[in-house]
């Protein structure tokens, strides 16, 4: 990761242009990509850059404007003859410089995060800056290196060689590499962006970012892709940091399946690994919910023997939720939800990592911002057990006496 110099920091203001039409994917700013919006997930990169000390959100939309303020992004009215399908991302970003900088000296550089590229790494974000502040360049973009023989027509309908002799096919490494543009992010020097009212003016260069990283999202085979990639580039480093774990118990706690004896009792199978885990967390002091739509004393049962908070034969779980974290003061952005079928998404859409089991349903799995690489009832909680420990650096290593967990099949 690029370490700006101490000088550097909070150098640049962030702004993120997000109107609410669009024509070729309706509401895509809103649209969700891995549990976060994809607005939310412009702002999360920008206030993680080192280098970024204020992020804007200039919209003309109040949905868009309520997700930026809760993401944690100030936002500026964006003007209607701004917001049109023809307007340039620059009239917006010229409009939120002056409503914000009028008679007030604005930060020496200017970077424009454009919303529909999910994947922006805050490092490449503080590379950008960096080469900016240090006069490098006056502007950056966001590039991928592309090698690709590229064609084209001509007035007969035919075709010819736009980057490359057709009559010789030079390897790959030894032609030189082209810039594919992103459009993931700019940064520019404030002056001159100013002076110049376009992106692109003095010396320009690229900010090469990883090639999974540059997808644009404008249509919806584009967002096809971006679901596909997500899983495997927002899988967390090792860690994730919340202050409170909610998980629903069928299909989590458990592999989704029950016995039912002659006398129409219950019996379901749970994991050892699990009640681990959950026991490591208590030790942690990080509270532990089962919150679930199952009426059957079971839940209940398994939660005594877990020694945490139990709330079920609940329907709508999103209320019940908000109002249990609101209880306990804590913000639904630290609360991790582990969920497996469609009743767990209105808690899923609440918090900050929704987070689901390997044999989730699709649709929980499309709202999940991780999915986890064990099933329900077979090391599920567990894992994100250690996931959540390993943002708690006192958390106690040691596994907890045996005597917290003996069980196998539970009444």
């Amino acid at each position: 990761m690029v370490e700006p110099h101490p000088e550097l920091h909070d150098v640049a203001v962030a702004i993120i242009p997000a109107r609410g039409g669009s024509k070729g994917l309706p509401g895509k700013n809103l649209m969700r990509l891995g549990g976060v919006s994809l607005v939310g997930r412009a702002v999360a990169a920008a206030r993680a850059a080192r280098t970024v000390g204020t992020v804007i959100v200039s919209t003309d939309d109040e949905e868009i404007a309520r997700v930026a303020r809760a993401a944690g992004a100030e936002v500026v009215d964006r003007p209607a003859e701004l917001a049109g399908d023809a307007a340039a991302s620059e009239s917006a970003l010229l409009h939120a410089l002056d409503e914000l900088y009028d008679g007030v000296a604005a930060p020496p550089v200017t970077l424009f995060v454009q919303a529909t590229s999910p994947f922006i790494d805050p490092s490449d974000l503080d590379a950008a800056v960096t080469r900016v502040a240090s006069h490098e360049a006056d502007s950056v973009f966001a590039a991928v290196e592309s090698h690709a023989f590229l064609w084209r027509a001509a007035g007969d309908g035919a075709v010819f060689g736009a980057n490359h002799d057709a009559a010789v096919r030079r390897r790959r490494q030894d032609r030189e590499p082209e810039y594919r543009e992103t459009g993931a992010f700019t940064a520019m020097r404030t002056a001159g962006f100013r002076a110049a009212r376009h992106r692109f003016f003095g010396r320009i260069a690229p900010q090469l970012v990883p090639a999974l990283h540059g997808v644009d999202i404008d249509t919806a085979a584009d967002l096809v892709v971006a679901k596909a990639l997500v899983e495997l580039i927002d899988r967390p480093a090792g860690a994730i940091d919340v202050d409170a774990v909610v998980t629903d118990f069928d299909g989590v706690h458990t592999d989704d399946t029950a016995w039912v004896d002659t006398d129409g009792r219950e019996l379901v199978r749970v994991s050892r690994s699990d009640g681990q885990g959950v026991a490591r967390l208590r030790a942690a002091r990080v509270p532990v919910l089962v919150l679930s739509a199952e009426e059957n004393p079971v839940v209940a049962a398994r939660a005594a023997k877990l020694r945490v908070e139990v709330i079920q034969g609940v329907r709508d779980k999103g209320p019940v939720l908000a109002e249990w974290a609101a209880a306990r003061g804590i913000p639904l952005e630290r609360i991790a939800y582990l969920g497996n079928d469609v009743g767990d998404l209105p808690a899923l859409a609440l918090v900050g990592w929704p987070v689901a089991v390997a044999d989730a349903v699709p649709v929980v799995r499309e709202a999940a911002r991780v999915v986890l690489e064990a099933r329900g009832g077979a090391g599920a909680v567990r894992e994100l057990a250690e996931l959540v420990l390993a943002a708690r650096p006192a958390a106690p290593a040691s596994s907890p006496s045996p005597r917290t967990e003996h069980e196998g099949a539970l009444a």
